[in-house]
This record gives structure tokens, sequence and C-alpha cells, in this order.
């Protein structure tokens, strides 16, 4: 974070100073007391199960140098009405202070993480980037993944997630983006928005964000998103199969990972991404076209996408191989129909008949949801695994879909036990549900070769 007195974040956010206004913010900000960093922010939200108020007293002396909450805790404090509304007033001033960043935005309803972090390597080498952390794509998220912008900071690349219309259109507000990106629309989600056309309304506030001497990165092959265009007041660059930026002659190696063909502009380039998941292709495409638009040549592109290996946030197609040979594939962080369906795809073009998919269910689907878990249970089955573990409540159609390769296990304890007496060491098998689910239990039981419970 770029240095701060209380007194000026107290302006800037409409609050008070308790105790020293002197006194100067230099690190970024954290919801966690036990996380903060010397000479930084921890933000006191009162939620419904804890009271962030309670810890400022720890926070400070764990190093933090104040803390921002709606009430007097007895501490070096900005107090304010509002504490999610003040984090986003100080997030929008600093990127106001350091209008030299250059800000990526990334939406979509799959594919957010794996795009931001490849776009955050590829940009990495020219200059100091500061990228979303785990899942902190909200009205928290997003200002605080700001808040790590310092001096030094070129870009700043920041998903941003949905759950009703008008909430991009904020984190905007938030983080005014100069390129904005557009992945998909799918149907991640679809029980709170009602349909992919209300989600396609939502994901097109990013579109209408980006300012005209911006560009708005889209992709090509889905209607949905192709059709935001003329939703952007900013200049359009397209990626995929008919795109500005063309995706080619994709194959996948005995890994997994995709090879293909970049084209933008009249020259072709040989591409690879150390990744597991054809999908990577499309991917990387979208990566490439935001940095495109922010002056990188293609070459230098397709050459940093090559050692992307280092790219992946945690439970994100994450590849082990046990003592025994047998490979778990942690993908565990979130799931979708769209998102299982490319998990599916990619574990079966590596297993080689040898897959083990343990699944979990897919939450937020609304009326969709038990035909979505059909679907994805049925895949499965199309794709050769040898097995699918069911795991859990809500997930029961997976297993209808299967038919007769799929076991139930009523939870993560059972399904560990019965994989760990089970299981060969030839497998190859993939873990994937909702966040909720915390199936990832089941791939760290098996790669440490414990059980939880």
């Amino acid at each position: 974070m770029i240095p701060l007195p209380l007194a000026e974040i107290a302006r800037v956010t409409g609050g008070t100073v308790a105790g020293d206004g002197a006194i100067v913010v230099d690190a970024p900000a954290t919801l966690d007391s036990r996380a903060v960093e010397p000479g930084g922010l921890f933000v006191a939200i009162a939620g419904e199960h804890a009271d962030g108020h309670d810890y400022a007293a720890q926070a400070v002396a764990n190093g933090a140098a104040a803390v921002l909450g709606s009430r007097d805790t007895g501490v070096p404090s900005v107090v304010v009405p509002d504490v999610t509304r003040a984090l986003g007033l100080l997030a929008r001033h600093v990127l106001d202070e350091r209008e030299d960043v250059g800000v990526v935005a990334l939406t979509g309803s799959s594919g957010k993480t794996s795009v931001k972090d490849l776009l955050a390597h590829v940009l990495s080498p020219d200059g100091a980037t500061v990228a979303t952390i785990g899942n902190y794509n909200n009205e928290l998220g997003v200002p605080l993944t700001v808040l790590r912008v310092d001096e030094l900071t070129r870009y700043l690349v920041a998903e941003m997630g949905a759950r009703a219309i008008g909430d991009i259109r904020a984190l905007c507000d938030v983080a005014p983006p100069a390129i904005g990106i557009v992945l998909n629309v799918g149907l991640a989600h679809v029980g709170e928005f009602g349909s992919a056309d209300a989600i396609a309304v939502a994901k097109g506030e990013l579109a209408e964000a980006v300012g005209p001497d911006g560009v708005v990165v889209l992709n090509a092959d889905d209607p949905r998103v192709a059709a935001m265009a003329g939703r952007a007041e900013a200049s359009v660059m397209t990626f995929g199969a008919a795109g500005d930026v063309r995706i080619g002659d994709v194959r996948v190696d005995e890994a997994g990972s995709p090879h293909f063909t970049l084209s933008h502009d009249g020259r072709t380039v040989e591409a690879f991404v150390p990744l597991i998941g054809g999908y990577h292709a499309h991917n990387a495409a979208a990566a490439a076209s935001a940095a495109l638009a922010l002056g990188l040549d293609l070459p230098t592109i397709a050459d940093r996408l090559a050692t992307a290996a280092t790219a992946v946030s945690p439970m994100r197609m994450e590849r082990h191989r046990r003592a025994d040979g047998l490979i778990v594939v942690n993908d565990a962080y979130n799931a979708n129909p769209e998102s299982m369906e490319a998990a599916l795809r990619a574990v079966a073009a590596i297993a080689d008949g040898r897959g083990v998919a343990v699944l979990g269910a897919m939450l937020e689907l609304g009326d969709q949801s038990h035909a979505a878990h059909v679907r994805v249970g049925r895949l499965a089955a199309e794709l050769g695994y040898r097995r699918v573990v069911v795991v859990g409540e809500g997930a029961d159609g997976i297993a209808e879909g299967a038919g007769s390769i799929a076991e139930i296990a009523e939870d993560v304890d059972v399904a560990t036990r019965t994989l760990s007496a089970s299981l060969s060491g030839d497998e190859v098998l993939v873990v994937k549900a909702s966040r909720g689910v915390r199936l990832e239990r089941v791939a760290h039981a098996l790669l440490e070769g414990t059980i939880t419970r």
C-alpha cells in the first residue's frame, strides 16, 4: 500500500481518527488479525459469526499500524459508518494516486483464476504486478487486492465476481479498468440470477465500465459475450477460433498440456502452456489478448506462457504423484457445470482408461441443479472413467448419470477410507466440487497417507 497517514485515510473515507492522525499505514490491508504485515491496516468487519473489532488489539500487537472499523476499539483507528464502503473508497483513492498503474479486470462464469494467473505471469517480467489472491473477487476482496498496490506496482490484475446485477459495476467504481476481459457466460450462480441471459447482463457491466481509451477483450466463441461489443465504449479485441487473437491447431501432449498456435495481426506463433487441460489454450488466448493491448508482442507472450507451470493458484488442477505412482489432480477449489466438464475431459485425456473421479456437489444452480449433476455423471461414464466416487449431499445426480461405475460415499471420511483401501496406484484421480464441500480433504488425505475426519 502507498504510505497514507490516518488523517488522510479518514478524509478519504469520511471517517474520524481515534488516536494519532499522523500514524502512517504503509503495508497492505487484511481482514485477518493473524496475517497483518508490519505497518498494515486491519479491517474490522462485524460479521454474522464473528466481529473483527474483537481482534483489533491483537492485530495492532501483531504489527498493524491501525484499524479501519465502525467503532473505537482503544487502538489507533479510523472509525467509519460503513467499513465495506470505506474500504472501497480507500482503494479507489490509492488507484487515483497511482494513475500510471495498468488495471486489468476480468470476469466470467469459469476460468477467471486461470486467466488471471497466466496474465500476471506474462506481465510480471515487465514490472511489479499485483493480482487477486484466492477468491478475493467481491466487494471486500477487490479493494483488499487494490490495497496491495504500492509505489513500485506497474500492473494490477483483478478478478471480479458477481452474485447480482450491479455488482461488477460497483467493483469497477473501486478499480476502474483500462483493460476489461469477459471470458464466458455459463451456469455458475444461475440459481441466484435465474437465467444465463441475466448472468450476461451482469458480466457485461465490465464491458460498459472500460473508458473510451481502453480495450475490452471478449470471447468470440461465446455468443452472449461476443454480443457485449455493442455495450462497449472502448475498443474491442476478441479471442477464440475466429477472434482477433486466433487459436489454431490445438493438440494435447502426454502430460495433458496444450500446444497450439496464436495468430494476431498477420503474425502466427507456436505456443504451449505447461498446465493440464486443452482448455488452457483458450485461457492463454484471453491472457495474450490483454497483454497485446498493454503493448507486449506476440513472440514474447508465447515465450512467457511456456514457463507458466508455476502460475497456478492452489487447488486448481494441481497435479501430484504419490510414491506408488497414483496421480492426484486436485481441482477442488470450486466447480460449476462448465468447469466440471473441462476438468473431466482434461484428466480423461491423460488417464488412458485409468481415471477415477471423486466428485461432490456443484452449488448455487437452483432448479437446474439435479439435471446438471446428471449430465456430469453421464459425461464421466462416456469419457471412460473406471470409477466415479460421489461424495456428500446434493450430488446424487452424478451417481444417477454415471450408472454402474458410480459409488456413493456419505462424507469425506468414508470416501477417503474407501479409496485408500481400493486404489492400486496406477490410477489418475481427479477431485472436484464446489468450495463449500471442501473436497480437497480427500486429495490431501490420499497424498499424506492419512484419514481425514
